[in-house]
């Protein structure tokens, strides 16, 4: 007699036979049925104590491993309490899969009153997802799935969600074949990669702007800068690459150096980057200057045409692109690395002591944990590093103040960034404020025994908004929530702890608990 197995025990098979490693995830009656196999299966589950920590776990996982972070997680409150986290990875073009339950197929739309039901769920996790897909016959699991998980990280990367009614989950099926969804992208237009090149050709002081779908175009943009003589200015997600090269510039484009640079420039080469306003006019004074010629590179077209007026637009992987561009382009050798030593002086020049001082700090730590990986909250010191903060390699520093700008990332997305790569120490930067948003996952730390120290910056308060009110002529209210005693916090849930006003002894409290291992709480007492 032929093998028959749930719907539910099926989807585990198949995640595992697409490669997925790990699922963040809680379990409820609406989810155990894809609980069934999960145990028997290699697929590690990973326990958040809250639906937003699983999705910012699949967040942080997915940026470092590439590949798409999963969670499932029940329907209804569950669904709701992962959407700012689907929208973080939206903003941010970070591969993630959700995988919900949703009631029976019977009760759906009608209003019964059943437990945790929404109105139309799949309706709200349209208007943000890259899809959603709800899975009305067990039969058509394999293909599904495989277009779920493909659309993740096709084209622009981001959240895609699929749904399994109640009653599907329970419907015995034949172990299904694995299906390959084939959504391979087709190679640049060669006119387009023509008009690029000679308009690249042709200027005498170009600029590149690279973003976070650089990340792992390293190479490539290394051997395109240095042919063509450009400057590359980095976005906050970018930071890192092209690391300690003479024609990198890791300070931010909503400085008026940088706008300096690239409105002298005669051509402005956008690559992997949406141009958004957190990047390049975070202080909102409109100043980002008008491009003479701009082409950009990026993997959505819908982005493109959404921008600035482009001389030229190719849509493809950054990587690929460029050294599609590079063979057509002519080297030369100008003023490209004078002019971005220029610009790295005057924009380090233009940053108030106080930033210095906090950039400096941070540069300190990653001298002296060689490796780490630095993530942040949306929290000063944060702040102070999206303008100059010079990483010492791609995907070493990335954070939630930029796009959506979601409080409470760090703690869960630093877990699953560990995960990814368990052998990386990371230094995950949060605020008192910011910590308490997700505070309870310090106990998924201690539970997966993660290598991460959680730098708490603690100036009692929301103090960046504080100082946005006062620099507004508004009287501070509601930015004085009590932090609670980290040294307690940390013992109940078990980890090392230190606390410090002094930075001397924080670089040493960090680079210690980074060498011992496991989850440590830092405080520096930055009030």
């Amino acid at each position: 007699m032929s093998e028959i197995i749930t719907v539910g025990e099926a989807l585990v098979r198949l995640l595992e036979a697409h490669g997925v490693e790990v699922v963040f995830g809680i379990p409820g009656v609406h989810t155990a049925e894809l609980y069934r196999g999960l145990a028997a299966s290699r697929i590690r589950h990973v326990t958040p104590r809250h639906e937003q920590g699983a999705g910012f776990m699949a967040d942080g996982y997915a940026r470092v491993t590439g590949k798409p972070g999963v969670a499932f997680v029940i329907t209804g409150p569950g669904l709701t309490n992962t959407i700012t986290a689907m929208a973080q990875a939206r903003a941010d073009s970070v591969p993630m899969l959700v995988i919900s339950g949703v009631n029976a197929r019977k009760t759906l739309g009608k209003g019964e009153g059943c437990l945790h039901e929404l109105p139309n769920q799949q309706a709200l996790m349209k208007s943000f997802a890259k899809t959603s897909v709800t899975l009305m016959n067990g039969a058509d699991l394999a293909g599904e799935l495989a277009r779920c998980l493909a659309l993740t990280t096709s084209g622009r990367p981001g959240p895609v969600h699929l749904e399994i009614p109640t009653d599907v989950m329970v419907e015995t099926i034949a172990p299904p074949e694995t299906v390959v969804f084939d959504d391979a992208a087709a190679g640049a237009d060669e006119t387009r990669l023509e008009e690029a090149a000679a308009l690249i050709n042709g200027a005498k002081a170009p600029v590149i702007l690279a973003g976070g779908g650089c990340c792992r175009a390293d190479a490539a943009l290394t051997a395109f800068a240095e042919q063509v003589d450009a400057p590359v200015v980095l976005t906050a997600n970018a930071r890192g690459l092209m690391a300690g090269h003479a024609l990198q510039v890791p300070a931010s484009a909503s400085l008026e150096p940088v706008r300096a640079l690239i409105a002298a420039s005669d051509l402005v080469i956008a690559v992997g980057t949406e141009l958004g306003q957190t990047d390049y006019d975070v202080y909102v004074d409109g100043g980002f200057p008008a491009l003479k010629q701009l082409i950009r590179i990026d993997v959505d077209l819908e982005r493109i045409a959404a921008g600035p007026q482009t001389a030229a637009a190719i849509v493809g992987d950054s990587a690929a692109m460029l050294e599609a561009l590079l063979a057509r382009v002519v080297g030369r050798q100008g003023k490209g690395a004078e002019r971005a030593d220029e610009t790295r002086n005057a924009a380090w020049g233009l940053l108030t002591d106080k930033i210095r001082g906090e950039v400096t700090l941070l540069h300190r730590l990653r001298d002296a944990v060689p490796g780490a990986r630095f993530i942040g909250d949306s929290t000063q010191l944060v702040y102070a590093a999206n303008l100059y903060f010079d990483a010492a390699a791609p995907q070493r520093w990335f954070n939630s103040a930029t796009g959506y700008g979601a409080l409470g990332y760090v703690p869960p997305g630093a877990i699953g960034a560990a995960i990814g790569e368990p052998d990386r120490p990371v230094i995950a930067i949060v605020g008192d404020g910011g910590l308490q948003f997700s505070l309870s996952e310090l106990g998924a730390a201690k539970d997966e025994n993660a290598g991460i120290v959680f730098l708490v910056w603690n100036n009692r308060g929301y103090r960046e908004i504080e100082t946005y009110m006062e620099d507004a002529g508004i009287v501070p209210e509601g930015v004085k929530p009590s932090p609670p005693d980290m040294d307690k916090i940390a013992a109940a849930y078990g980890l090392g702890f230190s606390t410090t006003a002094d930075e001397d002894a924080l670089v040493a409290a960090i680079a210690e608990a980074a060498e011992r291992g496991g989850p440590h709480l830092v405080e520096f007492r930055a009030d």
